[in-house]
């Protein structure tokens, strides 16, 4: 675990946007049981944890994608990061709505983007991977060159890999789902051995015998 990773980890659980609750699971909308609860929009309320994040943020972009020159964000988690990324480092920006615009010009991607356009997408969390996929696609179909995602935090689960990988497009996030259950045990939040079970629900949310 890196100082990155530890700090954004910290960060996220004292502010409640990553919570862990492995005796009393969350209810997924897709029925899954889950012992994590994932919101990072509450970054954005928290001043200081929201400072040190998009500057984390900015600075991942600067190092894995030197050669960006527009990010985007996903609709709608990923807007605010974009933007306030953007002004750090003096990037345009734009976001990708989840479909087309029913009025107007009937936009889908916001902001100006041009063909062959070197593009990051910013995202805030990934799980499976399918929405942020699903904008990548849009750029692409755009003519943009999408470099790659930077977000915030990622499960990591296999299926979100093995998606990412067919799409041929990287992820680097500040922070893992590895990373929180560590720094969870370290701060009381969760039992040791509690991690070993957490990480077999991220191997496989459909496989409840994590909870026995």
């Amino acid at each position: 675990m890196t100082e990155i990773q530890r700090a954004v980890a910290h960060d996220l659980l004292s502010i409640g946007a990553v919570f862990l609750r492995p005796e009393e699971p969350f209810l997924w909308a897709s029925g899954i049981r889950s012992p994590i609860y994932c919101d990072n929009r509450l970054t954005l309320t928290a001043p200081d944890v929201r400072t040190r994040i998009e500057t984390a943020l900015a600075a991942l972009i600067r190092e894995r994608y030197p050669a960006a020159q527009v990010l985007m964000g996903t609709s709608t988690a990923g807007i605010p990061h974009a933007a306030i990324v953007g002004h750090l480092t003096g990037l345009p920006m734009g976001y990708v709505r989840s479909g087309n615009k029913d009025h107007g010009r009937g936009n889908r991607i916001e902001g100006r983007l041009a063909p062959g356009a070197r593009v990051v997408v910013v995202e805030d969390l990934i799980s499976t991977a399918g929405s942020c996929l699903d904008v990548v696609e849009a750029l692409r179909d755009a003519g943009a060159d999408v470099l790659g995602i930077a977000s915030i935090f990622t499960y990591g689960m296999k299926k979100g890999l093995e998606r990412l990988a067919a799409a041929g497009v990287q992820n680097s996030s500040l922070c893992d789902f590895d990373a929180v259950c560590e720094v969870a045990a370290e701060e009381g939040k969760i039992r040791p051995e509690d991690i070993a079970r957490l990480r077999r629900f991220r191997d496989n949310p459909s496989d409840e015998s994590w909870m026995s």
